[in-house]
Formats: structure tokens, sequence, C-alpha cells
């Protein structure tokens, strides 16, 4: 894994619009070449290892010249959804630009959900589409699809070749917007006549672009009206999102929250964005964050935004979110300034570079830790309502998923693991239960919230950091997405491990048919589920199944152990829920399901269910039982 000083030079290098090889750019220069081999040496020269991708035939040309290649390894995905997910696990993990190769037509739509999983979540990612020729270009040619028209919404920025003179000052620019600023994936589609068209390689040796010139540092007045804000504050919180992780911001982070004794609390993008091992870190906040989490938010009075967006899904009802609170918010898109929350102080500018300015600011003038009494408040409501406890049981003789994702966090290593999550009721229980000591360790889908990401994702990250212990938490729903990647996995030798959370449902729509719509389970029983130890046989994976509690341990030990992919299937009850809960459109200080230790270890509901729906198991119940 590159370390955190290789990350940010590459970073800057990114920012002064260098390309990131070791001086491989002029390998090349000056040599006659085709377009596709061209193309294999821009990826070079931006010091590219790893490519995932599919081929065809509007690619055939690109794919021939990548065989000659001696720098770029090719991961042949069995679906060009997976190679997205892939290029996007490889990105988050590293940091470095991930990168997708596909044909045109079905191969190119293949990679949309992918796409637009890296664009929610500000992901850097290059994906090159092979295109019919620019001769049969809409005339509905064989595989024909208009994927920078279809892609528009969801990139960063697309570019459509329309010449040679061009390939190599496009490639430059697509690295450059996709890793600078606002992090992003760009479309390059590359109509096949131009890869097999002869060109004079040159690779520029830096990019400037009038029209997009990120702003990095943050204006000095407002950093000023920020500090006053923090001196004048007694009840800081920081909320630290996913642009604290891109903009390697971790350190500056932990100096404020200490400085000022503020506590922070993340979204499941800032996850690991500062270390769970830090008394200041309250974790998850939000629909299913901790009750003392949300409280904390609804209590401040100074609320840090960095890097955050205010997601419905953190915020809750809107008008009711930190009601006492005024607002810093600090993010490197002036698009977000103000889009849900109206801050007191808005800051343009890059979170590593804005945060510095901060502290140096405080130190200079001498600022007290302005949260002590606040910060020991918070403490005490954390001790009062945990996530879980060992003595609290929904379900006494079955197995708890909060109990195996405890156990999983404990046995690896945080300084050399990646943990990532597919989408549903396991993700958020990975989100309470699993801790991370650093950035880039957990990688989940948070915008667009894509099932049949982790796993994928996860063998990305795998082959980005071949020396980490990799495991992608599952639910047998999302699984079934891409489990075709499990060939991709074992041909490659790539040792990740899946942690199959099977409650045989779509186990969080479910919950909410439950507690909202009245039991009313519309198609999200999977009762006709494969036998998935079987399922990893066929692809020469190991494979394990448990059901009883007393199982987890021994499973988990060998499951880590082991030499190549291995999935364990863990059976828990269907009705299982994830607590605490905000029901949709509500405030987050209304929760429903949290333990209260000073009642026994019992969850309560404070002011009821929202909808109406009838209530979960578990939702009151005595201690140790429903």
């Amino acid at each position: 894994m590159m370390t955190t000083q290789e990350k940010l030079e590459r970073k800057q290098r990114a920012i002064e619009g260098k390309p990131n090889g070791p001086g491989s750019n002029t390998e090349h220069e000056g040599k006659t070449m085709t377009g596709a081999q061209a193309i294999i040496a821009s990826l070079e020269a931006e010091g590219v290892d790893t490519i995932f991708g599919y081929p065809g035939g509007q690619a055939i040309k690109i794919y021939d010249a990548l065989y000659d290649s001696k720098k770029i390894h090719h991961v042949l995905a069995r679906h060009e959804q997976g190679a997205a997910h892939m290029a996007d696990g490889y990105a988050r993990a590293t940091g470095k630009v991930g990168v997708v190769l596909v044909t045109s037509g079905p191969g190119a739509t293949n990679t949309v959900t992918g796409i637009a999983t890296a664009y929610m979540d500000s992901v850097p990612m290059v994906i090159i589409t092979g295109q019919v020729t620019r001769g049969v270009i809409g005339t509905d040619a064989f595989q024909e699809a208009d994927i920078v028209g279809i892609t528009m919404p969801v990139v960063k920025h697309s570019f459509l070749l329309q010449s040679t003179d061009d390939l190599t000052k496009t490639f430059r620019e697509a690295f450059y917007i996709a890793s600078t600023g606002r992090p992003g994936p760009v479309l390059i589609d590359v109509p096949s006549d131009l890869s097999g068209s002869e060109m004079v390689f040159h690779y520029p040796d830096s990019v400037s672009i009038p029209s997009y010139r990120p702003t990095y540092k943050g204006n000095a007045r407002q950093v000023r009206q920020a500090v006053q804000l923090i001196q004048g504050s007694t009840r800081p919180l920081i909320y630290a999102g996913g642009g604290i992780v891109a903009s390697h911001a971790c350190a500056e982070l932990t100096e404020l929250a200490e400085r000022i004794s503020a506590p922070v609390v993340t979204s499941l993008m800032g996850k690991g964005a500062m270390r769970c091992s830090n008394p200041l870190n309250l974790g998850p906040v939000g629909m299913h964050g901790s009750k003392y989490a949300n409280m904390a938010v609804t209590e401040c009075d100074l609320l840090i935004a960095v890097g955050a967006r205010f997601s419905d899904r953190v915020t809750g009802k809107v008008s009711e979110f930190a009601p006492h609170a005024k607002v810093i918010h600090i993010d490197i898109d002036p698009a977000e300034i103000g889009k849900i929350i109206d801050p007191a102080v808005p800051i343009v500018g890059d979170a590593r570079v804005v945060l510095a300015a901060i502290n140096e600011r405080l130190a200079k003038v001498d600022a007290k830790p302005v949260g002590e009494a606040w910060t020991q408040e918070v403490f005490s409501w954390r001790e009062r309502w945990p996530f879980y406890t060992d003595e609290f049981k929904d379900y006494p003789d079955k197995i708890a998923p909060e109990v195996v994702l405890h156990e999983l966090s404990e046995k690896l290593d945080p300084e050399a693991s990646v943990v990532t999550t597919e989408v549903g009721q396991h993700q958020m229980w990975a989100h309470q239960q699993i801790h991370r000591e650093h950035a880039r360790t957990f990688i989940s889908s948070g915008g667009l919230g894509t099932m049949g990401f982790g796993f994928p994702a996860a063998i990305g990250a795998k082959i980005g950091c071949p020396e980490d212990q990799v495991v992608c938490i599952a639910g047998d729903g999302s699984f079934q997405m891409n489990t075709q990647e499990m060939a991709t996995a074992a041909i490659n030798g790539v040792a990740v491990k899946v942690l199959v959370i099977d409650n045989r449902a779509l186990g969080m729509v479910h919950q909410w048919q439950r507690l909202f719509y009245h039991e009313r389970y519309s198609f999200t029983e999977l009762a006709a589920n494969p036998d998935f130890v079987k399922l990893a046989d066929a692809y020469g994976w190991q494979a394990r199944r448990i059901e009883d509690p007393a199982e987890v341990d021994a499973a988990l030990d060998e499951m880590l152990a082991a030499d190549g992919p291995y999935l364990l299937d863990v059976a828990i009850p269907v009705d299982q829920t994830v607590y605490p809960m905000v029901a949709p459109g509500a405030p987050i200080d209304d929760i429903i399901g949290a333990l209260d230790v000073t009642l026994g270890g019992v969850r309560v509901s404070e002011k009821g269910f929202g909808q109406g729906g009838a209530a979960a198991p578990g939702a009151a119940p005595a201690k140790g039982g429903e």
C-alpha cells in the first residue's frame, strides 16, 4: 500500500497538472505509432499499473496494443459492471485513478452503474470505451451507443475523440480532471478508426485548462471568521465526510478536534477519517448512527462540516437538523455550499489546506479547548446508549450480526486490512461495528447505494493493496448481483474473503416493510437462494456455512487464515433489525431501538415508529429477549 507521503506527493503532482509516471512519458516520445499504441503509452505515462476491463470488437485494437505492454497488468472481469466496481475499489484503496477499458454498445452501457457509483462518491476514474468508426456514428451501427450522452449526468467530464491530434492531450486532461478538485469519473470514447490511425507520440508534461481551476486555498477572511466562531463556542462538533479522505486531511482533522476539544461524527464516506481508537471519534451519524452522535448534532452550538454534503441519510428532517448550531461548511466543490444547509461561514477549498489554515490561526491566537465540559457530557451519553452490548441479544439462540462483525473487527489488523461492503443491513452493521484506524480502509457505496458493488470493489482493493487482508461484508441479496466475479478472483489468485450475512431476504427493504408497511413483505424474501458453499466450490473457492453462535469464532479464524479466496455464509434471523434507526423524514433525534444501559440494556422507542407500522422484534423488549 502507498504511504501517506506517497499519496500526498501523487496528489500534489495531480494539482500541478503533471503526469504521475516515473519519467515514462519520455520513453515513446517522438515515435510513430497507432492511436491504440498511443493510448497505452499515455496510460504508462500516467503511471497506470492496472486496468480492469472486458474486450470487444471496437476495442480490439486497443487490446492488441495492450498485449505488448510490460508495465500494465490487465484484469479480465466477467462483466463490465464488475470491471467498473473493481477500478472503483482500487482507486478508493490506493488513492490512484482507477482505469476501465471496455468496448462499445452494451460493453459501454454495462459500466453506467459503476460510473454513477463513482460519481456519487467522488472517486477518481478514467473509463475508456471503444466506439464505432467516425463515419457510421449516428447510423445505429452494430453495437453503437451514445455513451457520452448516456453518461453525461454521472461523469465529471467526458470526451469523444475526433482526431489523433487530440489523443494524448485528451488523456492528460482526463487524468488531471479525474484526480483534482472534487475527484470523479471521466469518460473517453474512442472511435475504432482512430485506434488504427498513425500518429507521432508526444505526451504533454503538464496541463492547463482555463475553464477548470479548482480552489484549494480557503478565503483568509472566512478562515478568520471560522476561528472566531470556534472561540465563541462551548459545544463544538465536527462532521467529517469523504472529503477528508480524498484530500488526505486526517492529521489536520485530528489536530483541530484535539485542539478545541470537539467530538467528531462521521458520514459513511468519512469512516476512517479519524482513528476509531481516538475517544473524540463518535462514529456514525444519521439514520443508523448512534443515539449519542445524533444527540451531539442536535445539541451542539457549532457544527464544523468538512468535506461533507449533508446527505439526507445524515440530516433526516433538514429543518430540525442541528437546530441550535451555527454552521461552518468547508468543501472543495462550491456547488455543495448552501445546497442543503445555509452556513454561517462558507469556505470553498481543499479540506487539508483549509483545516491547516484554521489550525495555524488557532495556534497563533493561543485558542483554548472550548469544548472540554461538553465533550465529557457527550462521553456520558456514549456510555449510556451503546450500539450493542454482550449482555443483550435480540435472538439469544441465533447468530447476532453485531457480534460477528465486532469479532471480525477485533481479529483484523487495523494496520494491514481493508473492509468493503455491499449495500443493505449488513452495510450499516459494518459501519457501526467495524473499527478502522486509517482512511481508505473502509470502502462502501454511499451516495448511490449500489448492490453488487462491494465484492468486485474488494477484488480491486486487494489488487491495489496485495499485502493487506481484504474482506467484503455482503448480504445474500447484494452478493448475487455480481457473483460471476468469483471467477475473476479465482483465476487471478486474488485472496479476497467474503462474509455473507445471510437472512434469506432483501434485509433493509424487508425491515422497512415490517416497521412502516404493516408486514406486507412484497417480493423481499429470497427463499430460493443458492447453496453458497456449493457455488463457491464450483468457482474453486473455499467456503463454510454456520448457523450456531458457538461456531463464529473458529469460522472467522478459518476464513482469515485461508490462502485463497474464501466465502463464509453466516445465517441470521430474517427479522433481525438494524438499530438504532431514524424513520425516513424524521429528525435525527427521533431515534428508535437504541439500547439504554440505565434501563437494564433494553431497546427503547422515544417518539414512535413514524408511519405507524408494526413494531419490530426487539423494539422495546425485556432484557435478553423479544
